[in-house]
């Protein structure tokens, strides 16, 4: 089973894909900010517009496996799990 890192970067690239392919917008039109809590967890905060979403991790996840699926076109799948990591912000692991 093959492991891999997924930067910050590519789960806000994932998120940006994801709403776009849902909202039917250009991916370049959403901006995203990924926000930890220690009660709360992993969350982003979604401006499409002129208008804000909360995405919870289980949305996170989503975009994830949409991305995994068409942009790496892996098995979206596996287990794949939220991180924070002090040098390298909030991370994802996957296992396929």
């Amino acid at each position: 089973m093959e492991t891999m890192s997924i930067s910050e970067q590519d789960i806000v690239n994932a998120l940006c894909i994801h709403l776009a392919d849902k909202k039917g917008v250009a991916p370049q039109e959403i901006q995203i900010e990924l926000l930890y809590d220690d009660d709360y967890g992993f969350s982003a905060e979604a401006y499409v517009g002129n208008r804000k979403q909360i995405l919870i991790e289980a949305n996170i996840i989503e975009a994830l496996r949409f991305w995994i699926e068409t942009e790496l076109k892996e098995n979206p799948y596996g287990s794949l799990r939220l991180a924070l990591d002090e040098e390298a912000g909030i991370i994802a692991h996957y296992q396929s």
